[in-house]
């Protein structure tokens, strides 16, 4: 297992082979950590997480909720993952058309 370079627990599980895992693979991670909640899992290796903020908008004085969705690669070794799971995520190269990031800590639930 190698280091990724940030402080997050190692994984438990076992690796299949797969070369984009950050921490058995040779998948480099850069840029931002996003926190978010599992909102959908069916595809291959990949989840949608989903994060929630709230903006201010001075003209109304009023506050309104703002949700962004990443689609980020599920390496094996993080193991069973379920809908809203607290997960944090890590930007790194694409790995295809919309997955350009990857998970790399799983949390415990959320609400």
């Amino acid at each position: 297992m190698r280091d990724i370079g940030i402080d997050v627990s190692p994984p438990d599980s076992d690796w299949d082979g797969d070369v984009n895992c950050p921490f058995h693979g040779s998948l480099r991670l850069r840029g931002q950590i996003i926190e978010g909640n599992i909102a959908q899992v069916g595809m291959i290796k990949t989840v949608v997480v989903e994060r929630q903020q709230t903006r201010q908008m001075p003209k109304y004085e009023r506050y309104e909720k703002r949700t962004n969705r990443y689609l980020a690669h599920l390496p094996s070794c993080i193991g069973e993952v379920a809908v809203g799971d607290r997960v944090r995520i890590m930007e790194c190269r694409p790995l295809s058309k919309k997955v350009t990031f990857c998970v790399i800590e799983k949390g415990g639930d959320s609400e």
